[in-house]
């Protein structure tokens, strides 16, 4: 298999390290460079490439911003940090990004890298989609198994994911997390409830017009809007 390649950075030695050490994988076909932001975005949207390299600190947009902009994108392709700041890393991996590498580079390090590639696209696993969902604490990054999750809700402020154990917080929307979890039988009860299908035990009504679900575990009533109940009751009883 061969991955096209673009590789954004505003330092022209750093891109052509870093081109000199891809040069080694014949399955690396870099296709363009960069030396900013806003002009690998025109590349990506041109080339729709499967990965990019991409600094973090650059005049104009910086990394996290590409990759912010990037992942909202049909095809997204897989984000590399390649940068000499250890300190944007918690940011990094909120974008979903696959790695993060630091200057100067090690050959060591990227084989790494390439390996974790070779592994995740035999597997068929789409960088739009995730193995375990990311979420901040404190200065430490936590990561949920998406099975463990009962239900995501969504209010004016912030994102709560809710465990059988606890509750975390993201900055991800709801659509966002959808679309992550759109491999893991999520169903979108109402505007602001995303629910673990496999996690619920029971549908209710109030009236002809008022349901609820209730998940394992916790008494808690989820909305359900009447739109969904049919689509929801074909998914449970297939």
């Amino acid at each position: 298999m061969t991955y096209k390649t673009i590789i954004i950075d505003d330092e022209r030695f750093s891109r052509e390290e870093l081109a000199f050490l891809l040069s080694t994988y014949k399955e690396i076909e870099i296709i363009a460079e960069a030396d900013s932001a806003e002009g690998g975005l025109i590349l990506v949207a041109k080339y729709e490439p499967d990965i990019v390299f991409v600094d973090i600190e650059m005049t104009g947009m910086n990394g996290i911003e590409f990759a912010r902009i990037t992942k909202q994108m049909k095809k997204p392709p897989i984000i590399i940090f390649a940068t000499a700041f250890p300190n944007y890393a918690l940011d990094a991996f909120e974008t979903n990004a696959f790695d993060y590498l630091l200057k100067p580079f090690e050959e060591k390090r990227l084989k790494e890298t390439m390996t974790r590639i070779h592994s995740t696209t035999k597997t068929s696993v789409s960088p739009s989609t995730i193995l375990k969902l990311a979420v901040h604490e404190d200065d430490r990054i936590i990561y949920i198994e998406p099975s463990s999750i009962l239900y995501i809700s969504r209010n004016d402020r912030e994102t709560v994911i809710r465990t059988a154990k606890r509750e975390f917080t993201s900055k991800y929307t709801l659509k966002e997390l959808e679309e992550k979890l759109v491999n893991h039988h999520f169903f979108r009860t109402h505007k602001s409830f995303l629910v673990n299908v496999h996690q619920i035990v029971e549908v209710s009504t109030w009236s002809s017009s008022i349901y609820h679900v209730r998940v394992n575990g916790i008494s808690e009533q989820i909305p359900l809007s009447r739109n969904y109940v049919k689509e929801l009751r074909e998914l449970l009883e297939m």
